[in-house]
């Protein structure tokens, strides 16, 4: 219902009259819900007039009289009521860019309002003084309050409306200056900024300026119009065509000669044309800067007219200084164009000359920079970036990088270009300063996607950009930075990046891209060869966490691509135990164990995963971390369960996996599980394949398996045929870890006669001496001699014959020089055994009669058995020459061949063959070795050399000769040494005469 015109006859009663107005308010109310802006001022402004209807609907209530000054007041109401009616409805009718720009006046018409219509219901109350005081005191308070209510534009209006201001005022602001000022206006209007909805939005603003209801003088309408020509620069208002025709049209209309400047434009002081002229009170024009600097030098008059000047009566000329700017910008139309023959010259000297004078023209003002775009200058300075002049190539670069600065239409401009990207990026191995600004130009480029396309596919370009990230020059650097995260938004352009070892925009794609690009990431993880400075990096910079979690949550593919990629990664020990650390090695297992899952590929690669983290803790770095990975036996019995349940390519990892178990930290825990689930069992087995490799690696863990485990348990699972598969593989295999295990497994027999026997029989001793003989490999000579003690053992003398028989003993003497010490620790082990039977295998010497007095012997004895001695009979040390190098052997770091070496030599001096046996020492140079061992960390040795000293000290020759470089070890023993130790050494020191026998050491 519309009620413009309230009619209030005398003879309607006044709740009548109050009831029409208060319908008026309500539609004006409804009105300015419908506000197209201001939205927060209408509401308030809304409030207001909803507490008005509130208080008028009391009054009509009250028994209030009709009154001359009631209708008076009302009417006065009323006619406030039509203006606010209308306000709202123009605000819900107009278009958005009008009312923005409007928004100013109509925020202070609320305002304005809102205080008429305060005055207008303080007249109703007063002549409503029969009304209750209550409600008078409150309709005086909501008076009040709407006298002192304010009402502001937004802060973003605030910014808006300072700009244009500041447009206006400057005049030759650039189309970036109208773009950004569209783009505020867009946004606080909630206008699309879509072209076609905004170009149509602009002209009805110009359609309704015409009409402006709430614009009443002419400064307002010139003021609406120097908006609309601001907002005419910006490029989405006008079309690339429009701008070009009314260019072409206006240069066209100058003429090619320079206008000479007019005489008005020089300053008097200076003699140069003006900038800021500014017009004294005479009518004298100077340059604003040279006047004010006249006057502070203590100047007090007209430099022209000596009469009196003040500066505060300096006033601006704006028309003249808009005539220069005029002059400056037509000539400077003129010279663009005058210059583009010359840019295209031959002669290097003139070319460089003419993009001087276009560079200062670019860098002078941002409205050039459109001439020189209209005048066609891209495609010849994209053109020049071919050349060979380097001083061309970069004024070239900083000319294009000033026009594609914040324009996205010269960004296309440059790129729409054939070969432009490719000419920039080849700028950019060339000199530093050309490649400096080649840098800067694909930095500004690169806001375009077609650019970031085309740059990424330029042969060299990302390993051009990551060289430069890594300048001295920190601005260079920081601009290449920036630009490779520009091109790292391309899936593509990542992946390159990452063949060149940079990896922020993979990891960041990894973590938050999309499901396919972080598949793509993590395939590149998978497939790029990376070093280990990288690998390193990536898990530091928290590559793992995605790929878990696409392991975890991805399809079969997805799978698959992460566990190649954790593979990949895993590789080096410390990322290993990272993820060992975190948890990584439960999804893995998961994948193995995954019922469902029909990719043998897939659990392969997992198993080689585990495989890899297992690797990772056998490294030094993991001996202080104590790290499994398995949390229970019985993860430890699932997985070896997992050999009878794959092919042989998972058969063969699970296997290298408890291998390198077995030589970890955990290595024992492992081995003793292994055993008490019988997996010798299942071993031995797999050692009858023909030669594969799950063969080799099952024979290698049933070595590992063989070295600490009971006697018992081994034997449950290893029998005569097992022993005849080993020495069949030992004669038969051309692997040499095969044969090192097989020597291994027969090496870690128990030592009994039964298991002696079988070796016997299957021809052991053969095997064993044909792979000493050819030196096959450290480990099989090591195994090899190790197993021999089987033959060595001084209970079986018969063994021990056969031992010299097949000529064994000449080879180990050789390998206590040449082989390695564990190889000496088992070599020095079986002739310390054969050696304890020498003296019973010695044959006395035969004598005969030359006198009958006496006996003349024809054979020479043993030095230390008296009797005959040889290899074969006896296994005599002494004829073996093996003594000095058993002494060497002394002299080592490894503890197990030093004490087999030790044992060994006191074989020689057991018993009544310590005189003789001390001598042979003592020849040999071996009691010095002995002596050192006095000093040794371990105590086992410690001791055993203090017990053969304490036997040779107590002969005269070798107390007196070596006594004294025993002295102070004996004394640090008796100090330090365990209490059976100390008792020893005191015994040793009284044979040294050096304290008493009765000394309370004993």
């Amino acid at each position: 219902m519309e009620n413009d015109v309230l009619i209030t006859p005398r003879a309607v009663l006044p709740s009548e009259i109050l009831s029409q107005t208060m319908l008026a308010i309500v539609e004006t109310v409804n009105a300015s819900k419908l506000a197209l802006i201001e939205k927060e001022n209408f509401n308030k402004f809304s409030n207001y007039l909803e507490r008005i209807i509130y208080f008028l609907r009391e009054l009509s209530m009250s028994d209030i009289q009709n009154s001359d000054r009631l209708r008076d007041a009302v009417d006065i109401l009323n006619g406030e009521i039509r203006v606010a009616k209308k306000l709202a409805l123009l605000c819900s009718n107009r278009s958005k860019l009008y009312l923005l720009l409007n928004c100013q006046k109509i925020v202070k018409n609320l305002e304005d309002s809102t205080k008429k219509f305060s005055r207008a219901l303080s007249l109703i109350s007063l002549a409503s003084l029969d009304a209750p005081l209550v409600l008078g005191n409150e309709i005086s308070k909501l008076c009040k309050n709407m006298l002192d209510a304010e009402f502001r534009i937004t802060e973003l209006e605030e910014e808006i409306m300072d700009k244009i201001k500041t447009g206006i005022e400057a005049r030759n602001i650039g189309r970036s200056y109208a773009n950004d000022l569209l783009i505020h206006i867009t946004k606080a209007a909630g206008i699309s900024d879509e072209q076609s909805e905004l170009k149509s939005e602009f002209e009805a603003l110009k359609g309704e300026t015409e009409n402006d209801e709430l614009r009443g003088d002419i400064a307002e309408a010139l003021w609406m119009e120097q908006i609309i020509a601001l907002l005419s620069k910006a490029d989405i208002i006008t079309t690339p065509e429009e701008k070009e025709k009314k260019y072409l049209n206006k240069r066209n209309s100058l003429g090619r000669q320079l206008l000479e400047p007019l005489q008005s434009f020089y300053c008097p002081i200076t003699g140069d044309i003006m900038v800021d002229p500014v017009e004294t009170p005479t009518g004298h024009i100077f340059e604003r800067d040279a006047i004010e600097k006249w006057l502070t030098a203590g100047n007090s008059s007209c430099p022209l007219t000596m009469m009196p000047l003040n500066r505060s009566l300096l006033r601006s000329n704006k028309t003249l200084r808009e005539s220069i700017e005029e002059w400056k910008n037509r000539n400077t139309m003129i010279m663009i164009a005058s210059l583009k023959p010359k840019v295209q010259s031959d002669e290097e000297q003139e070319v460089l000359h003419a993009l001087g004078k276009l560079l200062n023209i670019c860098v002078e003002r941002e409205l050039h920079q459109e001439c020189i775009i209209l005048e066609g200058y891209i495609p010849i300075l994209v053109g020049l970036l071919g050349g060979k002049s380097s001083g061309i190539r970069k004024h070239a670069l900083d000319i294009l990088c000033i026009l594609a600065k914040d324009k996205d239409d010269n960004k296309d401009r440059i790129v729409g270009i054939d070969n432009a990207i490719e000419f920039v990026v080849h700028c950019l191995a060339h000199k530093v300063q050309e490649s400096k600004s080649a840098l800067r130009l694909l930095l500004e480029l690169s806001r375009n996607n077609v650019a970031r396309n085309l740059m990424g596919s330029v042969q060299g370009c990302i390993l051009l950009l990551i060289a430069m990230s890594n300048s001295d020059d920190s601005q260079a650097a920081s601009d290449a930075h920036e630009l490779i995260d520009n091109l790292g938004f391309d899936n593509q352009n990542v992946i390159q990046m990452a063949k060149a070892n940079y990896f922020g925009p993979l990891l960041r794609i990894l973590s938050t891209g999309t499901q396919d690009g972080k598949v793509m990431m993590a395939r590149t993880l998978a497939e790029v060869e990376l070093t280990e400075y990288s690998k390193l990096s990536l898990f530091k910079d928290g590559a793992q966490g995605p790929l878990l979690q696409l392991l975890s949550h991805g399809d079969i593919e997805t799978k698959k691509v992460a566990v190649r990629a954790l593979q990949n990664l895993s590789s080096i020990p410390q990322n290993g135990l990272q993820m060992i650390r975190e948890g990584a090695v439960g999804p893995l297992f998961e994948l193995l164990y995954h019922h469902n899952l029909s990719s043998p590929s897939l659990r392969k690669r997992a198993a080689a995963t585990i495989m890899q983290l297992a690797l990772s803790n056998t490294a030094p770095e993991a001996d202080h971390m104590q790290l499994s990975i398995f949390k229970s036996d019985e993860e430890i019995f699932k997985f070896f369960s997992l050999i009878s349940l794959t092919g042989p390519d998972t058969q063969q990892i699970i296997l290298q996996t408890f291998i390198a178990i077995c030589q970890s930290s955990s290595g024992l825990e492992v081995r003793n599980t292994l055993r008490q689930i019988s997996a010798t069992r299942l071993l031995a087995q797999l050692c009858e394949l023909d030669y594969c490799p799950v063969r080799t690696n099952a024979m290698k863990l049933f070595c590992w398996l063989t070295e600490d485990g009971t006697d018992s348990s081994l034997l449950d699972h290893v029998g005569q045929r097992c022993i005849e598969t080993l020495l069949r593989i030992a004669r038969t295999s051309e692997n040499v870890e095969e044969i090192a295990s097989a020597m291994g497994i027969i090496s870690n027999l128990p030592k009994n006669s039964q298991v002696t026997q079988w070796l016997l029989d299957a021809g052991t001793l053969q095997v064993i001496f044909v792979h000493l003989s050819s030196g096959d490999g450290r480990k099989v000579t090591e195994n090899a001699a190790g197993a021999l003690c089987h033959f060595t053992d001084p209970t079986n003398p018969g063994c021990q014959k056969k031992v010299a028989e097949v000529g064994f003993i000449p080879i180990l003497v050789d390998l206590l020089v040449s082989g390695t010490s564990l190889t000496k620790q088992n070599v020095a082990t079986s002739l310390k055994q054969l050696s304890e039977n020498s003296a019973g295998f010695s044959r006395p010497v035969k004598k005969q009669a030359v006198f009958r007095c006496c006996l003349a012997s024809t054979e020479m004895g043993c030095p230390i058995h008296l009797g005959i001695c040889s290899l074969n009979s006896s296994f005599c040390l002494v004829e073996a020459d093996a003594i000095r190098p058993l002494a060497r052997v002394l002299a080592e770091q490894h503890l197990g061949a030093c004490e087999a070496a030790l044992d060994a030599l006191l074989t020689l001096i057991e018993g009544d063959l310590l005189y003789r046996g001390s001598k042979v020492l003592d020849e040999a140079n071996a009691i010095p070795d002995i002596i050192k061992l006095l000093s040794s960390n371990v105590t086992k040795l410690q001791e055993k050399a203090l017990r053969a000293l304490e036997r040779i000290f107590q002969l005269v020759d070798y107390k007196e000769k070596y006594g004294t470089s025993a002295q102070l070890p004996l004394v640090d023993i008796t100090q330090r040494g365990t209490s059976g130790m100390k008792s020893l050494a005191a015994k040793t020191l009284a044979h040294l005469n050096l304290i008493h026998d009765q000394s309370s050491y004993f």
